[in-house]
């Protein structure tokens, strides 16, 4: 009598055509990217599982990496890349205009859907590349260059025109920019949500003004160490009705009365006054008042406040105050956790002098 070959059961078969599959892809959703590389050499059968699923390449990530140009140029090059989303390049290096340029002539296809570009202390980008690159990027809305002193007005300027839907950008530390720089935003991107000009040192009230009179969509703006800037420039902040962000740390010049029109910003969350050393408790009993959202605050360094702003915060404030730091502020005295939880029950850190 012959043996007969024992089939496996259906569910088995359907198990590892179809099942196997779709939890390899939502596992890889989950894993590094360079992880997911690795992925691919374990098999041709989950080589071509991965590949096929065309959500798991839409990022490139190289930040801190070696040879990074080069190896943007062999990623871009790869039929699984020609969806790319995000690119991160953070601090990589070995990425130069040529590299972007290399992009631009041979591998465009690939950045046509590409939405956000970071572009972080790669210092050897200058205006050349930045042409390069965003002629292919129209889609582009996250824009970041951090830390990059070559780039000029005229590389903002090729971002400002190529890329129109521009909603995030970070000029942190791009020493170089000027009022032109900011006249080419307000211009081209109205909607504007998110402005970072951190360090941007040789910016002038006229140019923030251009930007806070057209930029009514702003919800983060970061003018951290704009020192020269005075309440013309702060006043103008009340014409953000969407603020939720904004970091003023070292703003020398602004008054208490430049802080109460800031306190018209009634949905501020977040407010770094850091150094703002002319603030006294009459510009901080505005924000309380007016800005009954706020949850992160820091008066570090500013000697003249004192007990009766704490009061009149947890007066307003209470139920949203989550972080205060009031580090050097002298007029304020020391309170046991008990006594700070009273004023503000949701408090989960606070900084004080020594």
């Amino acid at each position: 009598m012959e043996a007969k070959e024992i089939e496996p059961p259906q569910t088995t078969t359907t198990w590892n055509r179809e099942t196997v599959p779709e939890v390899m892809k939502i596992v890889s959703t989950k894993v590094p990217q360079r992880d997911l590389i690795s992925l691919l050499l374990v098999s041709p059968w989950l080589y071509r599982t991965l590949t096929s699923f065309p959500p798991l390449w839409m990022v490139l990530d190289f930040r801190e990496m070696n040879k990074a140009g080069d190896r943007l140029i062999a990623a871009t090059s790869l039929p699984r890349y020609q969806h790319v989303k995000q690119i991160n390049l953070e601090f990589a290096q070995d990425i130069e205009d040529k590299h972007l340029e290399v992009l631009q002539s041979k591998c465009s296809v690939s950045l046509q859907k590409l939405e956000s570009l970071n572009l972080n202390g790669c210092q050897k980008i200058s205006d050349k590349g930045i042409e390069a690159i965003t002629s292919t990027c129209s889609k582009l809305k996250v824009f970041s260059i951090y830390w990059n002193v070559r780039v000029t007005d005229i590389g903002i300027k090729h971002v400002v025109e190529n890329c129109k839907h521009i909603v995030d950008l970070n000029l942190s530390g791009c020493k170089t920019i000027s009022d032109k720089a900011l006249q080419k935003i307000a211009e081209n991107h109205q909607d504007l949500e998110s402005l970072n000009l951190t360090r941007c040192v040789k910016l002038t009230d006229g140019g923030l003004q251009q930007i806070l009179s057209k930029c009514s969509s702003l919800q983060s703006l970061n003018l951290y160490a704009l020192s020269s800037l005075t309440d013309k420039t702060y006043k103008k902040i009340s014409s953000l009705p969407h603020l939720k962000f904004l970091d003023l740390c070292g703003a020398q010049n602004l008054s208490d009365e430049g802080l109460s029109c800031i306190a018209r910003c009634k949905n501020i969350v977040s407010l770094n006054l850091s150094w703002c050393v002319r603030v006294t408790d009459v510009g901080v009993v505005a924000i309380a008042e007016g800005c009954t959202s706020l949850e992160f605050l820091s008066l570090f360094g500013i000697v003249g406040v004192t007990d009766r702003c704490l009061e009149v915060l947890s007066r307003f404030c209470s139920n949203t105050v989550t972080t205060l730091d009031v580090n050097g502020c002298v007029g304020i005295k020391r309170r046991s956790r008990d006594e700070l939880l009273q004023l503000f029950p949701r408090l989960r850190c606070f900084k004080v002098h020594s």
